[in-house]
């Protein structure tokens, strides 16, 4: 088993998979551990994380355990940004943002270990002028060349124009480079009129998104099928929770899930899913293929303390025994 484990790996490793990563609103995870939060009642920590934060960044940080050759863009402000780009040192993540004035985001990340469950409670962002839009733009123009795909999502920070992610779809499209993108809201809307490769969110930002029943599997699967053809998104993909993940896409529907977890910290476990779909795509898997790994390695993350850590050992193992169902 050790054998085949260190031969897979080594041979992921070699392949040659160039994704970049945006995040428009990046920000550093402090995780608390907590038992149980009591309101009005005084907590005491049992233990305390740093971490990367953002959704782009918390994919770079999967990627980089998949193996994957990666660039992370987008923006940083102060000194919460300058902490954020040692911490991508430390992962090894290359990294070209623009910096902007105001702050890094701070999130505090409380786990209830008794509960198994997260919270955030997130600081004010910075805001963007023109001319650092500007910027980003002539960075990403200069940096597409030679991307297979575009890793995106999160919220957008204030000055930010809601068709971001459209535009942003749009400039990868003409350099031949595809595009996952998780978000919600009008964000989500805006992008959907210009088909991204994969549209990405989970179950109740997809029901507030486009007002659609959602509330079980089955009005899932006709709620995400009724949005992908309305738009002609060639995919759909709705994550779960400990139900699964929903894809409806061009090639057909699956549900796939992974079995459960012993359940550390499940932040960024979302852009586990999203980093290993886009890796899978740019080695010319298959949606089943690509689900798989994907499943796995949303389930990896939340076996680590750490916003969107995980380990190789872990996803590997995890792999064979991911049930993927199709709809017919």
């Amino acid at each position: 088993m050790l054998l085949h484990y260190n031969l897979a790996y080594s041979l992921l490793k070699e392949a040659r998979v160039v994704i970049i990563t945006v995040t428009p609103n990046s920000a550093i995870d402090d995780v608390l551990f907590v038992d149980e939060f009591i309101p009005g009642g005084t907590m005491y920590t049992r233990k305390t994380v740093t971490s990367v934060g953002g959704k782009g960044l918390d994919a770079s940080v999967v990627l980089r355990t998949l193996g994957a050759e990666q660039l992370a863009l987008g923006f940083v402000a102060g000194e919460n940004g300058r902490r954020l780009e040692a911490l991508l040192g430390g992962y090894g993540i290359s990294h070209d943002f623009i910096h902007v004035a105001g702050e890094t985001r701070l999130a505090h990340v409380l786990v209830e270990t008794n509960r198994h469950r997260h919270s955030h409670v997130t600081t004010q962002e910075y805001g963007l002028v023109p001319e650092d839009l500007d910027a980003f733009w002539k960075l990403f123009r200069s940096r597409l060349g030679g991307a297979s795909w575009v890793v995106t999502g999160g919220s957008l920070p204030q000055g930010c124009p809601a068709n971001f992610y459209a535009r942003l779809n749009q400039e990868a499209k003409a350099a031949g480079a595809m595009t996952l993108v998780d978000t919600s809201g009008e964000p989500a809307r805006k992008v959907a009129e210009v088909c991204p490769a994969v549209l990405k969110m989970n179950q109740r930002e997809f029901a507030a998104t486009f007002e659609r029943p959602a509330d079980d599997l089955e009005r899932l699967k006709d709620s995400t099928q009724a949005m992908r053809q309305q738009f002609g998104l060639p995919a759909l993909v709705v994550t779960c929770g400990s139900e699964g993940i929903l894809a409806n896409t061009e090639k057909g529907t699956w549900l796939v899930k992974s079995p459960p977890q012993a359940e550390v910290n499940s932040a960024g476990a979302g852009d586990g899913t999203s980093a290993a779909l886009a890796w899978q795509f740019s080695l010319g898997s298959t949606w089943e293929e690509a689900l798989s790994w994907a499943a796995a390695a949303g389930a990896a993350v939340v076996l680590t303390e750490g916003t969107a850590d995980c380990h190789w050992e872990d996803i590997w193992r995890i792999h064979p025994e991911v049930h993927l169902q199709r709809y017919e």
